[in-house]
């Protein structure tokens, strides 16, 4: 008989909330994209909803440490913090998880603010 997980937790305690959306802790521009287009328009309408309220407390967080030097639970609220970035005009301005009338442009982010 094995003994049961604890649930893991990738944010640190204070955004404790935000980890039912921690499959949008992704690390490069290229995976949340891709999550954002594989989403539904009511899952990122329910990410916004919890963490853009968060997202100024958050920002504050993240700024008591050095950018390159982040312990993981802050990188990883970081990366979620750019994920919601990814979903917001989306949410707010398309309603849709696809740039309109953008054709097959694409651009491809070659350096990410944190390795």
């Amino acid at each position: 008989m094995t003994a049961p997980t604890e649930p893991t937790t990738q944010l640190p305690d204070e955004f404790a909330d935000l980890e039912p959306f921690s499959g949008w802790i992704l690390a490069t521009e290229p995976e949340r994209y891709a999550k954002r287009l594989a989403s539904t328009m009511d899952e990122m309408q329910a990410f916004y909803d919890a963490a853009f309220p968060r997202l100024e407390p958050a920002m504050d967080y993240i700024d008591k440490f050095e950018l390159n030097d982040l312990p993981d639970p802050v990188r990883a609220l970081f990366h979620l913090l750019q994920s919601l970035v990814m979903v917001s005009f989306p949410v707010e301005v398309w309603k849709q998880p696809r740039v309109p009338d953008s054709g097959a442009a694409w651009v491809d982010i070659v350096s990410e603010p944190v390795v």
